[in-house]
């Protein structure tokens, strides 16, 4: 491994000081989540020259006289072709206060499963409302995923003001109406934001066309909102990856656990429970990087050494014996359906929680969320794509499942087809916004009755 003998630079040390925020955008088809994304990359100096050449060059092309700057992330040939977005475009940019990892989502209906996939982690969501539209059903959908994934903070973008003249009645008719609609979804922190896009108007700079806003621009509340990355607080767990045994002339009684932690910390010394046996022994030692180490914390990829020989495979969560959480085959969760083929009653499945992947059935769909009022369709039989619901799943096997409210890494899930490993479903344990207190059984299935 080589080294370097050069001394950081002040700005190496100032970069290496500042924090890091993963934030999602979305909203409706034509709001113009792509040109503000490229108009933010534009306007804070993160888009090198070639780049803009490309996208110049591109927009003459097409006649158009501007740099049309949703080209910056429109990467895909059907997006640029059809001016729209459909995979997830991911962006990293840094300012001096701040380094940022940006997902911009698509906007039609059929691709809000990538909306999920860009949420999923983030912690700041920017939704844009067209504001000659105001908010449409697309909008609640992504409010209510953003909720549903526990983003803490939610950013509406009122886009186009300029079409509207800049009106302050406008903006803040589609404010209280987004706000409203949101807290009751349970967000615990919206911001509302009159821009332009296009023009730039409260993108980086502040406009001068609506000095009746006197709040932040979209950039310099993504620089100051609050962010916390101590994932240290959290109940600690370890889901194993791989078990490593050398049996090698130098390391012929090496056994050890190596994986990722997904939250917490862990120390030599301490006494820890392996689920879903419930068998309990000792950390002797944690070895990353080559190296041995008193202390790990998440996300660390380790390998943690015990004092006893257990039977541990991949699959299999190692948590502190005072924290450990309760094992169960019944799972009730809510989730948001992602594939083209229908979730059912009685249709077999595989879950995969962290490293672990078990046969599952569904045994009911208590019911679906309306997005319109948000209330509960009781009893829908089956979801498609896009749509929010409870359900209940058994397991043929144990699962250590935290809540999703408590942890976002080891109480999220998926649920696959055992046919072809198409993805049907995200999964959050636990109850959420969309929580239905069902009380009708459901009896036993034929086949996978576990």
């Amino acid at each position: 491994m080589s080294t370097s003998t050069e001394q950081p630079t002040a700005g190496h040390a100032e970069l290496a000081a500042t924090t890091l925020l993963r934030f999602a955008t979305a909203g409706s088809v034509d709001d113009g989540k792509s040109t503000l994304v490229g108009r933010l990359l534009h306007d804070s100096k993160s888009v090198l020259v070639d780049q803009l050449e490309a996208v110049e060059h591109a927009s003459r092309s097409r006649g158009q006289e501007a740099p049309d700057l949703a080209l910056l992330t429109d990467g895909l040939r059907a997006e640029r072709e059809q001016g729209i977005t459909i995979d997830v475009a991911y962006r990293y940019f840094a300012t001096p206060r701040r380094r940022f990892i940006l997902a911009d989502t698509p906007g039609h209906v059929q691709y809000t499963r990538n909306m999920v996939t860009g949420a999923s982690t983030a912690e700041l969501a920017v939704v844009l409302v067209d504001a000659r539209n105001g908010v449409v059903e697309q909008t609640r959908r992504h409010a209510a995923v953003a909720a549903l994934l526990r983003v803490p903070h939610v950013v509406l973008a009122v886009n186009k003001m300029d079409l509207v003249e800049y009106r302050e009645s406008v903006f803040a008719a589609i404010a209280e109406e987004f706000t409203t609609y949101a807290s009751e979804l349970g967000v615990p922190e919206i911001t509302a934001i009159p821009i332009s896009a296009l023009a730039g108007d409260n993108v980086v700079e502040p406009s001068a066309n609506m000095d009746w806003y006197g709040g932040p621009t979209v950039l310099e509340h993504l620089e100051t909102v609050p962010v916390s990355h101590d994932l240290t607080a959290c109940h600690a767990r370890f889901p194993v990856q791989y078990v490593i045994r050398p049996q090698t002339a130098e390391h012929p009684d090496y056994r050890g656990y190596a994986g990722q932690i997904a939250a917490g910390a862990f120390r030599v010394g301490e006494q820890v429970t392996v689920l879903p046996s419930g068998r309990t022994s000792t950390i002797t030692a944690i070895d990353a990087l080559g190296e041995s180490v008193d202390i790990a914390w998440a996300p660390q990829s380790v390998t943690l050494r015990l004092a006893d020989d257990i039977d541990i495979s991949r699959g299999d969560l190692i948590a502190p014996s005072g924290d450990a959480p309760a094992t169960s085959q019944d799972v009730e969760a809510t989730v948001c359906h992602v594939a083209d083929t229908p979730l059912t009653v009685g249709q077999r499945v595989l879950l995969k929680h962290t490293t672990r992947t078990v046969k599952a059935i569904v045994k009911e769909i208590p019911s679906r969320l309306t997005l319109d009022d948000l209330s509960q369709h009781p009893e829908p039989g089956r979801l498609v794509a896009n749509d929010i619901g409870r359900v209940k799943v058994r397991t043929a096997e144990p699962l250590a499942l935290d809540a999703y409210a408590d942890s976002r890494r080891t109480g999220s899930f998926l649920l696959i087809d055992p046919a072809d490993g198409t993805t049907l479903a995200a999964g959050m344990a636990g109850e959420s916004f969309a929580t239905a207190k069902a009380t009708a059984a459901v009896d036993d299935e034929e086949g996978w009755d576990f």
